[in-house]
């Protein structure tokens, strides 16, 4: 569907239910439905990664692949979700947290995120993800645990 058809607000939606489906599947541990959330080139952005994690990843197969083994190592649920308005209303930032472990060290993984979202027709199409390195690093154990759950 274009969006020559949709309202502002309709359009808006799409974006925000298209996000809430990406937290839906990552916390149920759906990675395949994740990614069909993806634009075929979609662009997941991390821009404060620790030294050793990467920079982006990117097009459906490289974002299956980096997050295939999330449900295995974290269980988390996403909690307090929040939108801010945007201009553009296929862009969505969201500031939300996560309550949850990671599996195999037991230690908490209590996450906060800012997400800056592109989207265009419904799949998102960059992804800036904003989040705490220290706390991902406490949860898995360390650095080098932190930067080889990346590769």
């Amino acid at each position: 569907m274009t969006n020559h058809a949709l309202t502002q607000e309709a359009i808006r939606e799409r974006a925000q239910a298209t996000f809430k489906n990406h937290l839906k599947h990552l916390s149920g541990g759906n990675i395949k439905a994740w990614v069909e959330l993806w634009e075929e080139n979609g662009i997941l952005e991390f821009p404060y990664g620790p030294t050793g994690f990467p920079e982006k990843k990117e097009g459906k197969e490289e974002l299956y692949e980096y997050m295939q083994n999330f449900p295995q190592h974290f269980e988390v649920e996403f909690t307090e979700l929040e939108f801010h308005l945007t201009v553009d209303p296929e862009l969505v930032i969201a500031e939300f947290k996560s309550v949850g472990k990671h599996r195999e060290t037991g230690n908490p993984y209590n996450q906060t995120y800012i997400s800056v979202v592109e989207t265009k027709d419904g799949k998102i199409t960059r992804y800036r993800d904003f989040w705490n390195p220290l706390v991902a690093i406490e949860s898995v154990g360390s650095v080098d645990d932190a930067v080889q759950f990346s590769e």
